[in-house]
């Protein structure tokens, strides 16, 4: 399968606990599209934009809870392959930063979390997983099947662009 780019251009995160629905717009959501569906997490940028100092807690984490109803990506934000020679999917994976309602990060101390911290005064974090140890998404089992980038609480939270580069299996 062909690697896929979702990246929302520019968005301010809310700091938000564990197990708390994410406000709109304040997240990055992604999950499987099908019960049967992989996806291998291979890379995740994020890049300060803020005018001045602000230390932004995010984290990549499994969701207990996946959003109900996710809104369709619009301009300026999007998800598409990075070859253009790329044929359609499928089964297409789920991404989105709004829903009816917001997706909930685990509590479980057994889930995995990239802590992916930074200075959002011109910072920039970039995750790269090694051959072997993708961050690896699968079917539609609560846990499993669903992750997001987003902030969480304490620090303070500043402007941000992020993309979040994938292969659907």
């Amino acid at each position: 399968m062909a690697k896929r780019s979702f990246q929302a251009a520019t968005w301010t995160p809310t700091a938000t606990g564990d197990n708390t629905a994410m406000a709109n717009t304040t997240y990055m959501a992604i999950e499987s599209g099908a019960s049967t569906q992989g996806l291998n997490v291979i890379e995740i940028y994020i890049g300060g934009q803020a005018t001045a100092s602000s230390v932004n807690i995010m984290q990549f984490a499994r969701t207990t809870t996946v959003g109900t109803t996710p809104t369709a990506l619009a301009a300026p934000n999007g998800d598409g392959p990075l070859n253009g020679l790329t044929q359609a999917l499928p089964t297409v994976a789920v991404t989105y930063v709004a829903a009816s309602t917001g997706p909930l990060r685990s509590t479980s101390t057994t889930a995995a979390r990239l802590n992916l911290s930074l200075n959002v005064f011109g910072g920039i974090v970039r995750w790269v997983a090694a051959p072997g140890e993708e961050w690896g998404i699968i079917g539609t089992t609560s846990g499993l099947s669903g992750s997001t980038l987003s902030a969480f609480t304490g620090g303070s939270v500043g402007l941000i662009g992020a993309h979040i580069v994938y292969e659907p299996l």
